[in-house]
């Protein structure tokens, strides 16, 4: 790929190097024609999982006292930003485990579940999977059936999840359960499940796009597990969870905004070398406007993201504007690839080309993590309408 489109002033020198140093590991365990053949065969990036892991960048996430390296939210935008952009697959692999699933654990767990989990999070030993939608209920989170019911020391699980991000690949599911099955908000819990326990099924599913860290079910059928994996209270996890989404939409803003630059440099290059009555199609000035709007689109993604990053970082509540910035950085990343998609016209619809990828992983940006519907919904609560 030619020249970047991604403008690094305003980023520490460290900040820099790490986009550089990370760039440069994906390069050598995750080659772009590696890419490809892993999306057709539904394979996970472990390599590159791993890589990552052993370069020390999941500690990113962590505080030292857990044996991570405490960045700041902006470090963190920026390092997600940066997977995005190389490919969104391996950014999912890193979220799903380091942010959705493991910073509940993080925030949330006894200490000893911290000192047992993280560490093991941080040097890639286990990935983890948040187990939250069922069949029957999706944004409806409060109205989940999945049960477990304390018996003896134990805690026994009943139910069952969908469209579980690589639970498939996960060692540990943070599930979200019912303890009290007659109260709604007030009676669901946390709850570490090993996927190796009796009476766990993972049955993946076939998605559209994010094919390399593509989605499950998973059914609880009398799963035992310890009491002490029950962690943040009994009946807290709605309080839980609302704590956590800042950097949850954080997270899911930067991929989207790393992914929008990714997709405009690649219609551009494509312009450049498209050649249609005698000149690159780049020199129509129809085709200027549509990536001069592809680059607004990144731009104004990547703006909104660090804004909720820098009030992360200075201790403020970010509950509408990290709302705002999931809408617009996952709206923009498919109107880049639906764009893209029109100025390459028949090689965009066409398997031979990436773009046909990237237009399948960034549709799933609205819908995922709270689709744009319930963000409006949250938007127009903090305006007291």
């Amino acid at each position: 790929m030619s020249q970047s489109l991604i403008n690094t002033a305003g980023l520490t020198e460290d900040q820099r190097m790490m986009r550089e140093g990370v760039l440069d590991l994906l390069s050598r365990h995750l080659p772009w024609e590696k890419v490809r053949k892993m999306d057709e065969a539904r394979e996970f990036p472990h390599e590159a999982y791993n890589a990552l892991a052993e370069a020390g960048y999941l500690g990113l996430f962590y505080p030292e006292e857990l044996g991570g390296m405490g960045g700041t939210y902006k470090d963190i935008a920026v390092f997600l930003e940066t997977l995005g952009y190389y490919y969104t697959g391996i950014a999912q692999a890193v979220t799903t485990s380091a942010i959705y699933a493991g910073m509940h654990v993080a925030k949330f767990g006894s200490p000893e579940l911290k000192q047992e989990i993280i560490p093991k999070i941080i040097s890639g030993q286990a990935k983890l999977a948040l187990g939250m939608s069922e069949p029957g209920t999706g944004s409806d989170v409060a109205g989940i059936k999945t049960s477990a019911v304390r018996d003896g020391d134990d805690y026994v699980i009943n139910g069952s999840k969908v469209w579980i991000t690589c639970a498939h690949v996960a060692d540990y599911i943070v599930a979200i359960v019912k303890t009290d099955t007659q109260a709604r908000h007030n009676g669901i819990s946390t709850i570490l499940v090993p996927t190796t326990a009796p009476g766990v099924t993972i049955r993946p599913l076939s998605m559209l796009g994010r094919r390399t860290t593509h989605a499950n079910e998973v059914f609880f059928d009398n799963v035992r597990v310890p009491s002490g994996y029950l962690f943040g209270g009994e009946g807290q996890a709605w309080k839980n969870i609302m704590k956590a989404l800042g950097l949850e939409r954080l997270g899911l803003a930067a991929i989207s905004s790393g992914h929008c630059f990714k997709i405009t440099e690649y219609a551009r290059d494509y312009a450049r070398d498209r050649i249609q009555f005698g000149k690159p199609i780049s020199q129509f000035q129809v085709i200027q406007h549509k990536l001069a709007d592809m680059m607004i689109m990144s731009e104004t993604a990547r703006q909104l993201t660090y804004r909720v990053a820098d009030l992360l970082d200075g201790g403020f509540p970010v509950v509408q504007e990290a709302s705002m910035a999931k809408i617009v950085a996952t709206e923009n990343n498919f109107k880049c690839a639906d764009i893209g998609m029109q100025i390459m016209g028949g090689a965009g619809y066409s398997n031979e080309y990436d773009m046909q990828m990237f237009f399948r992983d960034s549709r799933v940006g609205p819908i995922g993590g709270g689709t744009s519907e319930i963000q409006r919904n949250i938007i127009a609560k903090q305006m007291d309408l």
